[in-house]
């Protein structure tokens, strides 16, 4: 087994170009564009089919700069989810009959 030695602050230093990493690749994308497959993962689908229906409808914004690229516009999606989100049940109910 070989052990290596290393001084306090190049440790952390370490540790933080570790955490800086992770951070940038966890974050969501900061792209105002995605791929179908990055939209697909914003609103949690599986299905091709979902991702055109809902475009077909219009509920959410795309662009289509070339035949086979479709790209869609990031706030759209998280406009989109916005839209259906549900209110905690607590918070419709005021507690009178």
């Amino acid at each position: 087994m070989k052990v290596i030695c290393i001084d306090e602050p190049a440790l952390y230093e370490l540790v933080n170009q570790v955490v800086n990493q992770m951070k940038q690749s966890l974050a969501p994308s900061q792209e105002k564009w995605v791929t179908p497959a990055e939209a697909m993962k914003i609103l949690g689908i599986k299905s091709k089919t979902t991702l055109q229906k809902l475009r077909n409808e219009g509920l959410i914004r795309y662009s289509q700069p070339d035949r086979r690229i479709i790209l869609y516009d990031v706030q759209s999606l998280y406009n989109y989810l916005e839209a259906y989100a549900q209110e905690p049940f607590g918070a419709k109910y005021n507690g009178s009959r």
